[in-house]
């Protein structure tokens, strides 16, 4: 007995975790893994049908994107205004799941289509963004301040399993595999299948989250979000910290799209033939889910104990100017692998989970109807400027490398802002237990964290 309370106690401490929360953040973490892999199974297939008539389509199809967001987050916010949260969401992934559904018939009857693959991809892009963004709502509505820093990046790290997990089973069911005599290998049609079962699963937890959190209590009925389709977009134009919000991640998706290009150049340089590009790339995303797993267990808690939110927002900021520095003096795949295995990984282990902390203080309004819009509408904006931009600086003759560093440098001003402009909205809510906060969940020994 002794021994089990004393590996319970080194367990809690390795991961910063206190009496009562390991339960909730494994369901946490079972919830996002199966909501990644339900993308994961399927991202390798959007990649193909994508460059299916060649790559010079993707601007069109990241703008076509675009467009299918504005169009789909009013939808979404009509449906957040009518239902609670235990029935909105839940709905919202078995749209989804419905949805892959239908693209399983109509690739067996249209199978080669050119259109349905370009539907697809539009599709699955929005998808992708919508999910995630409700889940990390939800993380926000659940979890407070100081649980937010301990456990945030431990709960996204069953994503990142989930990720792994999805593009290494796509791999061997495209490949195929022995079955003792038999040889095993599935159509592309049974990935959508896996998928909505995935969400299927993704559902459950969440409702099982529900139960746990009480959403059905008086005091969470509270926390609803209220009417009005159009409340998200009003708060976001009339809220300077929502408009950084957006800043700061329109900033993020430049710099990624910025080091994309780079990326791709120096690539072409080092490597001759489809097959050792294909393995640069491969070697740089193992390293990157390394990176991020070892922080997401074992470090990033700590990280944003001992920085803050400041420096957490700022860190990969920073890290991304110093990247586009060396670039710009030492242009081999080594930096590059370097600084895309650190700053990714850092990214989903840190950055990322910083930045949907954001969200912890604000209400129900802005986090399950202003956030969407940014995580979807703003995120696929950055995209489309990105990947319009080179055609611009070509015509001036400007550099990417300069312009990584001058976004990079404005990205590091507004983490720094938006870290400020948070504590100050800390101060006036306050920190208080989950319990206290949203009403009934001390007697589950759920405790404030910090």
């Amino acid at each position: 007995m002794f021994l089990s309370q004393s590996r319970s106690r080194s367990l809690r401490h390795a991961f910063l975790l206190e009496e009562g929360e390991g339960v909730a953040v494994l369901e946490s973490g079972l919830y996002f893994f199966f909501l990644l892999l339900s993308f994961y199974l399927l991202r390798p297939l959007r990649e193909a049908m994508g460059i299916a008539r060649g790559a010079d389509k993707l601007p069109w199809l990241m703008t076509g994107t675009l467009v299918a967001m504005l169009l789909v987050n009013p939808a979404f916010a009509a449906l957040v205004a009518r239902f609670p949260r235990k029935h909105f969401i839940p709905m919202v992934y078995r749209f989804f799941a419905v949805n892959l559904l239908v693209f399983f018939a109509l690739f067996h009857w249209k199978a080669g289509n050119i259109w349905l693959g370009y539907g697809f991809y539009i599709w699955l892009s929005v998808f992708n963004l919508f999910v995630v963004s409700v889940f990390w709502a939800f993380m926000a509505d659940l979890f407070n301040d100081g649980q937010g820093r301990r456990l945030f990046s431990l709960i996204a790290s069953g994503g990142t399993l989930g990720a792994i997990a999805g593009a290494a089973l796509t791999e061997v069911l495209m490949r195929g595999f022995f079955l003792g005599a038999w040889h095993v290998q599935a159509a592309p049609a049974v990935l959508f299948l896996l998928s909505a079962a995935c969400l299927e699963l993704a559902s459950q937890f969440m409702n099982g989250l529900g139960r746990r959190f009480d959403l059905g209590s008086v005091e969470q009925k509270k926390r609803e979000p209220g009417p009005g389709v159009f409340e998200g977009l009003r708060l976001l134009l009339h809220s300077p910290y929502l408009r950084l919000i957006c800043l700061y991640l329109l900033l993020f998706t430049l710099t990624s799209t910025f080091l994309y290009l780079i990326q791709g150049r120096i690539v072409e340089r080092a490597f001759l033939g489809t097959a050792a590009r294909t393995g640069a790339f491969a070697r740089i995303d193992l390293w990157v889910n390394v990176l991020s797993l070892s922080a997401q267990f074992l470090f990033a808690g700590r990280i944003f104990r001992r920085l803050g939110m400041k420096g957490a927002l700022c860190l990969v900021p920073f890290l991304t100017v110093l990247g586009f520095g060396a670039l710009w003096a030492w242009p081999t795949f080594a930096v590059l692998a370097l600084v895309q295995v650190v700053r990714r990984g850092l990214h989903y282990a840190i950055d990322k989970p910083a930045r949907e902390m954001l969200y912890i203080p604000l209400g129900p309004e802005e986090k399950y109807k202003s956030k969407p819009f940014i995580d979807t509408f703003i995120y696929r904006g950055g995209d489309a400027i990105g990947v319009w931009l080179p055609t611009l600086t070509a015509l001036l003759a400007v550099p990417i490398g300069f312009l990584g560093l001058a976004t990079g440098a404005a990205w590091i001003w507004s983490g720094a802002r938006l870290a400020e402009q948070r504590e100050g909205i800390q101060e006036k809510v306050g920190s208080k237990p989950i319990g206290d906060q949203h009403g009934g969940l001390e007697g589950q020994g759920l405790g404030s964290g910090e």
